[in-house]
């Protein structure tokens, strides 16, 4: 794996590019606006990065992050995805993305949704539950005491493999979990949720997450 696609170059997709480049991977950014947009970005992260268009960062990627709003994962390209690793960093913000019914009643998740749009790919969901700045910033090396940890979900264990590995270039101790559908555990507002915890206490935080429901 040496290129990483990244469809949407927000403040997550800037910082996973940041630290991608620095790990010697090449990137291809993307975002809605055109790549035009993102001179400033490129000329910042160098000549292992280029600015097109999320077709072509789904095109070129080995590894795909799609990092956009949750109301716009439709427009997610799903031919040139098939049979890759996607990693998911979305959240459900209703005031954002406005109601889901299938989120608001817990019938599914986040990453469950994405998952449905690209049948043919493996989606991980990963990077969301740290604040996007942090992702350069907390990293630290393998065996650093009490290492910041990040969750990776997923039904498919060879991604969900791969995924770890990545989070640990990143600088983070990876605590992988399947199902997908467990992603619920480290959602928006759960106890791990942009919580710089080490592994074992993630993985505290993610066994006495509750669901919505049954914390209100």
């Amino acid at each position: 794996m040496t290129t990483i696609g990244i469809i949407g170059a927000g403040h997550i997709g800037s910082q996973i590019a940041r630290t991608a480049v620095s790990l010697g991977y090449e990137v291809v950014l993307s975002n809605r606006r055109g790549p035009e947009t993102l001179t400033a970005l490129i000329a910042e992260l160098g000549d292992s990065a280029r600015a097109a268009t999320p077709e072509q960062a789904a095109q070129d990627g080995d590894l795909v992050v799609v990092t956009i709003p949750l109301k716009a994962i439709d427009t997610v390209p799903v031919e040139p995805l098939v049979g890759k690793i996607v990693i998911d960093t979305n959240n459900y913000y209703p005031q954002r993305d406005g109601q889901i019914a299938e989120l608001d009643d817990e019938t599914t998740t986040t990453s469950e949704l994405l998952q449905a749009h690209l049948p043919q790919s493996f989606v991980v969901k990963a990077f969301n539950h740290i604040q996007a700045a942090q992702i350069t910033s907390a990293a630290s090396p393998a065996g650093t005491p009490d290492r910041r940890a990040l969750v990776a979900v997923s039904d498919h264990q060879p991604a969900l493999a791969v995924v770890s590995r990545l989070l640990d270039a990143f600088g983070f101790d990876p605590v992988p979990l399947s199902p997908l559908s467990e992603g619920w555990r480290i959602q928006r507002d759960t106890p791990g949720y942009v919580q710089p915890l080490s592994a074992p206490q993630l993985v505290h935080a993610l066994a006495i997450a509750t669901r919505y429901r049954d914390g209100a």
